[in-house]
């Protein structure tokens, strides 16, 4: 495992390489990424959130332990606790109807920037004053877009008066402030609020006007409840992006909800304090017929204190008396609340609360059977009679009225037992009075009367203040734990994340392309993509080069990185050929794969490079379909190879030519392009040319033809003594190496070397230092 340590390196090091030879464009990208994450925030409609906290107050008197006891075994169960029903309730459209309609929250402002429109809502710029009803202005959905002209005069149209450079186009109608303005959903006033932002000159406001129930679905959703378990304290929260606007929503929301509640409890109350006024006109009119009967008997028997004159024989009798009182009271109570139950036999009537029964039993039932009501009613409001809390809280009704009437059966059959034992104790004691006149006793029956109508009379009185109190004393359902706040950090879009998201993707967008480039990328770049597939010596790169066509050849002082490749591709090749005979010229012929891939420029720059160490070479151009060593040393190609081959009498000298300004380079080139160059490239002219030469001169660079291509290289390859194999970086696909590794094992191109043109730096290789006078300047060297 550890021999493959050093290529994994090398493998993690050239790909780090490739990224960071693209610096500049992850860099470039980076920057990018962040300006547009600064224009985002800059511009972008910040949200911010508002939240409030309210505890609902438990009533521990609605529930009855029978009813608790039934529920705890499963019967009259409700699925939703009172917290949940309260929750909805807060959330119903009638309750957020309430809001929107007292905040205007249908009708927003805005005053167009340069790039962004700002919602103004606390001080609005202008005001709208409607003529139509409510019902008209709930149901419109309209923009208008208004552009000032002064603090006078307006410009008002349906559509956007800006064009896309932020002129004002003027396609809109003017008006005064204060003019009545004709429209399609009726006439409207509109006046301005001097001083207020958006009210200067030029200033574009638009008019954004929702349908009320469309408003109130969307906060029916925006306005979010929650609650922990077992436990009464709500949290309400609210997204908006004006801060004051999300306060204000959630205390009116609170506010209007308790206002709701105070009203069901008021219901109850009202419905009380009517049943006692009417109890209370009967009871006043009895008391006054049994007053005026004792008026008319002491007037006609003329009787003035019986009372006293019958005490010692009555003491016992009016202990009986007082008894009979109670008990009839009682019972006429019970038929008065029997009575008003059969008049009013309906599952949604409220009945009478603390009428002054003495069994606590009917009182806590009526308690919860009015609650129940009054629950049942707040649903149905948001509602229908199918939802089944709405049919179990039916049942549960049922069953309480049910309970409650047997309740009062068999509290009358008690009292009127009770009534029937006092009335036999009092004829008892009555018998034994034997010497009381008849008068008197008709006196006493009317006083007993009296007596049982004036006492009824007062408690009923008594009742009525005690619910006129309790009119105006009705407590809110929901207490404030905390009113609402909105945080000054806005919730969205968050700075800190966005940042960080163009950062990552700043980073990553380049580096991702670069990956993905990377992998569809088949291209020879380095000298390791070279290897993999071809097992010949590797001699050297030559580095790509941005000088002009007139430079592409090497001077002879000359410290380009170009340069001294060459000189290290010279001594490479040197080395290579030390045990070849000196007698002789060393014959190099440089090829490629395919055209294009420089082998020309390397033959002629290597025979440049030797002739500058004073050495004699020959350039021979035998590519002669595509001939370019005439073009590199700057010759004109009117006879060459191909003329002395085709011509017996033409000599060496005859297509020799001596390059301008080197003593130590000579050229053949070309010469006339045959129409078949393989056939004559078999000559023995060839032969002959080769032989005559290499005792002339030290070195012979032969341009050949691509072997990729045609054949010709491989006709005349047994002359020479080492081939340069040129592999074009960036250019040659690396699945077209097999050529190369062909001709290597198969020995078809004698001391084949490889050589690989055009390399650049960020890939790794290359020569990216300079020596000498013209030093390389750093990576971070911009000038």
């Amino acid at each position: 495992m550890s021999q493959f340590s050093p290529l994994s390196k090398d493998n993690f090091r050239n790909t780090i390489d490739v990224y960071l030879s693209n610096w500049r464009w992850i860099l470039l990208s980076l920057i990018a990424a962040l300006i547009v994450a600064f224009l985002y925030l800059r511009y972008s409609t910040y949200q911010y959130q508002s939240s409030a906290s309210i505890k609902l107050k438990e009533d521990n008197n609605s529930k009855l332990p029978e009813i608790s006891s039934l529920q705890d075994y499963g019967f009259f169960a409700d699925n939703s606790s009172n917290v949940l029903d309260e929750i909805e309730i807060i959330k119903s459209r009638t309750i957020i109807s309430k809001v929107v309609d007292e905040l205007n929250l249908n009708i927003k402002y805005f005053v167009t920037g340069r790039v962004k429109e700002n919602e103004v809502y606390l001080k609005p710029p202008i005001n709208l004053n409607f003529f139509a009803t409510d019902s008209v202005i709930k149901k419109i959905d309209t923009t208008l877009f208004l552009s000032i002209i002064n603090q006078d005069r307006f410009e008002l149209s349906n559509t956007d008066n800006k064009n896309l450079f932020g002129n004002v186009k003027g396609n809109g109608t003017e008006y005064a402030f204060g003019d009545r303005i004709k429209t399609g959903f009726g006439d409207l006033i509109i006046t301005p609020n001097i001083g207020n932002y958006g009210m200067s000159d030029g200033s574009q406001i638009k008019i954004a006007i929702k349908p009320h129930e469309e408003v109130v679905e969307d906060y029916k959703k925006k306005i979010l409840i929650k609650n922990n378990v077992q436990s009464n304290v709500l949290t309400l929260t609210l997204n908006e992006n004006i801060r004051i606007k999300a306060q204000l929503i959630l205390d009116k929301l609170i506010e209007k909800y308790n206002e709701d509640a105070v009203q069901d409890k008021e219901q109850i109350v009202k419905v009380t304090s009517d049943f006692i006024n009417n109890r209370l006109e009967i009871v006043s009119n009895e008391l006054e017929q049994v007053d005026l009967t004792a008026e008319a008997l002491k007037k006609d028997n003329r009787l003035s204190d019986i009372a006293s004159q019958s005490s010692i024989f009555l003491q016992s009798e009016k202990e009986n008396e007082a008894k009979l009182i109670t008990a009839s009271n009682q019972l006429q109570l019970i038929d008065y609340m029997d009575g008003y139950m059969n008049s009013n036999d309906s599952d949604s009537d409220l009945l009478p609360a603390n009428i002054g029964i003495a069994d606590n039993s009917v009182a806590e039932t009526t308690k919860r059977y009015n609650d129940l009501v009054l629950q049942r009613d707040r649903i149905l409001e948001n509602s229908s009679d199918k939802n089944p809390v709405v049919v179990n809280l039916n049942n549960q009704i049922r069953a309480i009225k049910n309970n409650l009437n047997q309740s009062l059966n068999n509290l009358r059959s008690s009292t009127q037992i009770t009534l029937n034992s006092l009335n036999r104790e009092d004829a008892r004691i009555r018998s034994q009075i034997f010497a009381t006149p008849k008068k008197e006793r008709q006196f006493r029956d009317i006083s007993r009367q009296q007596s049982i109508k004036e006492s009824l009379y007062l408690y009923l009185l008594e009742k009525r203040e005690e619910t006129a109190i309790t009119l105006g004393m009705s407590s809110p359902n929901a207490k404030i734990v905390e009113s609402a706040y909105t945080s000054i950090t806005p919730i969205s879009p968050k700075k800190n994340l966005v940042y960080l998201a163009a950062l990552v993707l700043g980073l990553f967008l380049p580096i991702a392309f670069i990956y993905f480039m990377e992998l569809l990328d088949t291209k020879v770049h380095t000298k390791d993509d070279v290897s993999q597939f071809v097992k010949a010596p590797f001699i050297g790169d030559i580095p790509s080069s941005s000088v002009k066509k007139s430079r592409r050849i090497i001077s002879k002082v000359d410290y380009s990185p170009k340069a001294e490749a060459f000189r290290m591709v010279r001594t490479n090749l040197d080395f290579m050929l030390k045990s070849k005979d000196d007698e002789t010229a060393k014959i190099i012929f440089v090829t490629s794969t395919m055209a294009q891939e420089g082998k020309s420029h390397t033959a002629t720059n290597l025979a440049t490079s030797w002739s500058y160490s004073e050495k004699k070479v020959l350039l021979i151009d035998t590519d002669i379909r595509v001939p370019k060593i005439a073009e590199y040393i700057g010759v004109k190609n009117k006879k060459g190879l191909t003329d002395f081959i085709g011509d017996p009498k033409l000599t060496i000298d005859d297509i020799l030519v001596h390059v301008k300004d080197n003593n130590y380079l000579d050229a053949i080139p070309s010469g006339t392009i045959p129409p078949n160059p393989a056939e004559l490239l078999m000559s023995d002219r060839v032969k002959l040319l080769i032989e005559k030469v290499k005792t002339k001169y030290d070195y012979i660079i032969v341009d050949t033809a691509a072997v990729g291509l045609v054949t010709d290289t491989l006709l005349i390859s047994q002359f020479a003594d080492l081939f340069v194999y040129v592999v074009s970086a960036e250019k040659l696909d690396k699945r077209q190496l097999h050529v190369a590794q062909t001709m290597y094992n198969e020995r078809r191109l004698p001391n084949m070397t490889i050589l690989l043109n055009g390399t650049s730096k960020k890939n790794g290789y290359g020569y990216g230092y300079g020596y000498g006078n013209n030093p390389k300047k750093k990576w971070y060297q911009f000038s």
